[in-house]
């Protein structure tokens, strides 16, 4: 079983930065990826970022530039730095953890909030 525990979010105002964590605990694999997904009240969780377990990472088309993912294996743990944050921003961030490319794991989310 894996648990993952987010950390990070909170107000923030358009232009601002914050730095989520997430610290994965339990049967973890070293070929496992991570990232992060967004989830706003109304539509699916979409994804913002992911990293491989060899540092290849993928972003979504509107945070390119501005975000950073990265992750440190001997701590288990995945960071995401955003940088000049929108009022798009906005919704609750859920850490993920991929297993052979099929099994999935979530946190509970932090929520991240950009005021105009």
């Amino acid at each position: 079983q894996v648990q993952l525990v987010e950390s990070g979010g909170g107000l923030v105002q358009a232009g601002g930065s914050l730095r989520l964590s997430c610290a994965a605990s339990g049967s973890i694999v070293s070929s496992d990826s991570m990232g992060w997904y967004r989830q706003v009240p109304g539509k699916q969780r979409e994804l913002v970022a992911t990293i491989t377990s060899g540092r290849s990472t993928n972003y979504e088309d509107s945070v390119k530039g501005r975000f950073t993912i990265a992750r440190d294996n001997a701590k288990n743990t995945v960071y995401l730095q955003m940088n000049n944050l929108k009022p798009e921003d906005t919704g609750v961030y859920h850490c993920n953890l991929r297993r052979w490319g099929i099994q999935d794991y979530w946190g509970q989310g932090t929520q991240v909030t950009v005021s105009s």
